[in-house]
């Protein structure tokens, strides 16, 4: 009785393998040309306008987006040193040194030296010579430099501010201007009478200054 089955089993078997066969060779070129385009897909350059970056000679791989970040602010503490005019406090000390009435005047006689182009150290250095810068004038008459004498006296400021400006004022005019600019040349005009003295001494007050 087992035997007479035999043939139908086998003949289900031939059938079943038959199927599968012929599905798997339906199937398996489309599963095939689907793994292949999906290759193809993911391999190649896609352009990503989303994506900037920060150096456009190097080359990005493809589906990374790089984005330029802006720049770190660190906290910082920005210090401006501002340095006072060297000249102010050379001058200054040479008259603290020499008990002058001018010392708290320096750094006016350094902004007028500059206003009318007149070194910084000259109107100093005349002062020094023509009243011991200052500890030697007629009362109340601000004249540290001898300026302005005549037969009636001498010219009297208000202040000292005054007599700075107008004295270096006056250099520079009536002395620079018209072509006095050596110690010696504006010696000629400023006392006439003088052997040579003035000259030197001024020049010695100012390299003092230096």
């Amino acid at each position: 009785m087992e035997n007479s089955y035999e043939p139908r089993d086998n003949s289900l078997n031939f059938w079943k393998n038959s199927v599968l066969v012929i599905v798997f060779f339906a199937i398996a070129p489309v599963a095939l040309a689907a793994s292949l385009f999906s290759l193809i897909s993911i391999s190649k350059p896609k352009a990503n306008t989303n994506a900037v970056y920060a150096d456009s000679r190097h080359s990005i791989p493809s589906g990374i987006k790089v984005f330029a970040s802006l720049p770190v602010m660190y906290p910082s503490v920005s210090q401006e040193i501002v340095a006072a005019d060297a000249r102010v406090e050379m001058v200054r000390q040479y008259l603290s040194l020499n008990n002058s009435p001018l010392t708290p005047y320096a750094d006016l006689i350094i902004l007028n030296a500059d206003k009318y182009g007149v070194d910084y150290r000259l109107i100093a250095a005349i002062a020094q010579k023509e009243s011991g810068l200052c500890r030697v004038i007629p009362p109340e008459s601000y004249n540290c430099w001898g300026w302005g004498i005549h037969s009636k006296g001498t010219l009297g400021f208000s202040s000292f501010e005054e007599g700075i400006e107008t004295v270096t004022k006056g250099i520079s005019e009536e002395y620079i201007a018209k072509g006095f600019t050596t110690l010696e040349e504006i010696m000629s005009k400023y006392t006439p009478l003088s052997n040579g003295s003035w000259a030197s001494d001024v020049s010695r007050y100012m390299s003092e200054m230096e």
